[in-house]
This record gives structure tokens, sequence and C-alpha cells, in this order.
């Protein structure tokens, strides 16, 4: 494996900036997710770095040596794509085999036959090495089309919304199996994915995109706690923060030119009350956990609560805050 440094990417098509001055170091063994919404300039990043794009301006440089000018291939790089991309008349076995099978791989018949089954094992798909690809489930397809790019031991794997197309159950499950195998193999892994679930359980930093600029990167419960801004603190957190302007509630502690204050549910204390200042407009029950949807002042909030708590729709309560975040007129944080 090896590290990955980005400095000054930008990256133009046409009318539309891409990616706009993209700094970012990856550390050697390093699991970092790029999160943002669609156009934010994820995948983008992931193509400038295999080579597949060339940047307008900046370096890359993998394992300390500049990569500008080098074809994809000279870039000891694995790319897991959205799509399968799989050989539909090639059994599981030969999917796995073929990048090892390069003239410049010039690996025996037996390691390759030895590396093929130990990584077939590692994402748990040693019993359908003869299937041809066609015959298996979507899981079973992500899976070889994750283990092909495992077979080559790159010097970082990146990785593009792999897995956006299973059902919510196997992405659940694929979200364990790649980190768990990231952890055995100390792998260098930039992944890239709109799905905040999956950058919050995966990650060892988060660098959010913002229409192509890196706006800030940082663990996950950094990016959660202590976002730079508006944009950021929206990106994490189920349900989604919930922002309000700066005079709706008693914030005693609101710094000056506070415009918009953000409150997830730690930052909600709720009270059964018959004056209360707020009023249940309806309770989505989730089964382990309700979300309660609640109009204050002309506003709407949604927040967590124990399934067990005694409240319905048109109960009357008290709101109040407890240090919530701040922003500014400019959406920037304030501390």
């Amino acid at each position: 494996m090896a590290d990955v440094a980005l400095k000054g990417i930008s990256k133009r098509f046409g009318e539309k900036q891409a990616l706009q001055g993209i700094d970012l170091h990856i550390a050697d063994g390093e699991f970092v997710v790029l999160l943002g919404p669609t156009g934010a300039g994820k995948t983008t990043t992931l193509r400038v770095i295999a080579g597949l794009e060339r940047a307008d301006t900046g370096t890359v440089s993998i394992g300390g040596v500049a990569m500008n000018g080098q074809s994809p291939a000279s870039r000891d790089v694995a790319f897991v794509f959205q799509q399968y991309s799989l050989y539909p008349h090639l059994t599981v076995y030969e999917n796995l085999a073929f990048p090892l099978r390069s003239p410049a791989r010039r690996m025996s018949a037996e390691a390759i036959d030895a590396r093929v089954r130990a990584v077939a094992r590692m994402v748990r798909i040693d019993h359908k090495l003869e299937n041809r690809s066609t015959r298996l489930s979507g899981g079973e397809m992500q899976r070889v089309a994750i283990g092909r790019a495992l077979v080559r031991r790159p010097a970082i794997y990146l990785m593009d919304e792999p897995l956006s197309s299973l059902d919510a159950k196997l992405r659940g499950e694929l979200r364990l199996e790649l980190k768990r195998i990231q952890k055995e193999l100390g792998a260098t892994l930039l992944y890239v994915t709109h799905d905040q679930i999956e950058a919050m359980t995966m990650a060892d930093r988060i660098g959010i995109l913002a229409e192509g600029r890196l706006v800030q990167i940082g663990t996950p419960r950094e990016i959660y706690t202590d976002p730079a801004n508006l944009h950021v603190a929206a990106r994490l957190g189920q349900p989604h923060i919930n922002l309000l302007p700066a005079d709706l509630l008693p914030a005693p502690a609101a710094p000056a030119g506070t415009r918009t204050i953000g409150a997830r549910t730690e930052h909600l204390d709720i009270a059964l009350a018959s004056d209360g200042n707020a009023e249940i407009d309806w309770v989505e029950h989730l089964g382990d956990q309700n979300h309660l949807h609640i109009r204050v002042g002309g506003h709407k909030l949604v927040t967590l609560a124990d399934p067990d708590r005694p409240v319905g729709p048109g109960d009357r309560i008290r709101l109040a805050l407890r240090t919530p975040l701040y922003f500014g007129a400019d959406g920037q944080r304030l501390v």
C-alpha cells in the first residue's frame, strides 16, 4: 500500500468547474470516504487519481511519486465501479484471475490460483468459484467485483459507490465486510458515497465535498459534532439537523451575529406541558424509536424519542435548546 496526496487539483468540463483546488492527503492504510451530493466532484476526484481524467492544475502523488502524465496502467490503482462490470462469459474464478494474467505481472499459475482462492475466501464467494457471473445474486456479483480489485494488491483502492445498487440488508452486510477486509489487508482506500451511514460506519476520516471544493475533512465524530458550516452540518445525522431562525427558541449562549441555529436530537429538551411553546404534529413509529414531527412558531422540527414516551399528535410540549450549533449569515459556524 502507499499514501496518496492531491495538491491544488482543479478540473473543468466546459462551463462546469468540477473540482476547485482540492488538497487531500490519504495516509498509508487509511480508509477515507468522500461524501457529498450528486455533482459535488466525488467521482471526478477518483478518476483524476486513477488517470482516467487529466487535472487542469495540481499534482497527484502516489507513494511519494508524482503521477502527472502517467497512464492509468502505470499508477498501480484498482477501481471498483458502481456497476459490477464483470465478464459475463467467465466464471467467478476466471473473473478473479483475469487481472493477474496480465503479461506485466508474470505470475505463475500456482501463484494465481493461491491468490484467487485466498481472496475468494476473504470476500466469502469461494463456494461460487465455478459459477458463471450471470448466475449470481446482486450481492455476490458485487463481492466478485470487489474481489477482482483485491487480488491485484495495488497502491490504493478507489471505490465509486459500489453498494448503492444493492438492497438495504445487503448494503449493511457488505459495509461490515469491506471494513473488515480493509483492516485485514491494511489497505489504502478512497471510497465515494452520498450515503451518510456508509461514511459514518466505515471511514477513518470523512471528506465533505460541495461544488467541487473539499469543505471539511475529519473523523466521523469531528464532522458530526464540529461542522464547519451549514452544508457540512446537513450532511450527517438522522433525522437531519433542524435549522431554525435565531429568535425562534431561547438561546442565551448564542454568539453575536447568530442567524441560524442547528438543533439535532441531542440539542433538544422536550417536556409535556399544557402551556408549552410547541405542538406534536404527528409521530412516525419506527419500532425501536419514534420520529416526532413538531410544530413551533410556524416552523417544523423532527427529533427522535423513546417509543414508550407517552406523546401523540396534538400534545403540547415545552421545547428548549441545549448547547446547539450556531451559524452566521454566511452559513459559517460560530463558536
